[in-house]
């Protein structure tokens, strides 16, 4: 392939309905709270907990500056309970 490709427009990419993000949130925190609390595999657990937080379950137009500060306390919690679980695995 000589020729470069051109990228296509951002603008022009498939939006994703806000609704899909809040329902794919709530279902890896139901999973990565179901996988510590009723199986053997705890990592697992606390990976899909992680993996939630890619889906930000708030409105994503609105920058982290400007959003309100229970969202952001709500992400921040989520964060260190992640990063909690983590290193409790690694030195427990």
């Amino acid at each position: 392939m000589t020729q470069e490709q051109p990228i296509k427009n951002a603008s022009s990419a498939k939006q994703v309905p806000a609704a899909f993000y809040k329902w794919a949130y709530g279902f890896f925190v139901v999973a990565g709270l179901c996988w510590i609390i009723f199986s053997d595999d705890f990592m697992t657990g606390v990976s899909q907990l992680g993996i939630a937080l890619i889906f930000d379950p708030f409105d994503q137009k609105v920058r982290w500056n400007n959003r309100p500060l229970y969202q952001r306390v709500w992400l921040i919690v989520h964060v260190f309970l992640v990063l909690g679980l983590f290193a409790y695995h690694l030195f427990a």
